[in-house]
């Protein structure tokens, strides 16, 4: 039995959802997301993000996690502060000693949908289905729950190096 905790980063919004893989059997767990303040500093903005996330982390005590690799947008400035966040991201799992696995999103739609340009209604729709009785608020913890559910599923061809 594994306990997941799947992280979609972004600087405004950080989708997290916390699952138990046990097999092929998933079970949700929690999920929602971590808000920053727009008008706030970045520097404030990313010690926000830390704080949020290790208190998701500590509260659920996942044992391994999974994090949706960003894409390169137009705008140069996203891009970048998107990829600060991630680092955010990636640092407090790594700092709560979890084992971090990085999927591309493109992967991770294929995995839920058999199609790897699904919209993100097609997402939630597929995550509500593979965690029965889940209502999941917002577009952001529905794509951490995607990664969560992607790596419970591909988790095992990741560490026999064949993803």
């Amino acid at each position: 039995m594994r306990l997941v905790l799947g992280l979609d980063p972004g600087l405004a919004a950080t989708g997290w959802g916390v699952i138990v893989a046990d097999g092929n059997r998933l079970k949700h767990i929690a999920h929602g997301t971590v808000k920053t303040l727009p008008g706030a500093p970045l520097a404030e903005r990313l010690v926000a993000l830390h704080d949020g996330l290790m208190a998701v982390i500590g509260e659920h005590g996942a044992t391994e996690a999974a994090v949706e690799e960003v894409f390169v947008n137009a705008n140069p400035q996203s891009t970048l502060k998107l990829g600060q966040a991630r680092g955010v991201v990636l640092l407090c799992a790594a700092r709560a000693g979890l084992p971090v696995a990085e999927y591309a999103t493109r992967l991770v739609k294929k995995a839920l949908t058999g199609v790897g340009n699904a919209d993100k209604n097609q997402v939630q729709a597929m995550v509500e289905r593979l965690l029965p009785g889940v209502k999941v608020v917002g577009a952001d913890a529905a794509d951490a729950l995607a990664v969560a559910i992607a790596h419970a599923h591909l988790g095992a061809s990741l560490r026999r190096g064949l993803l």
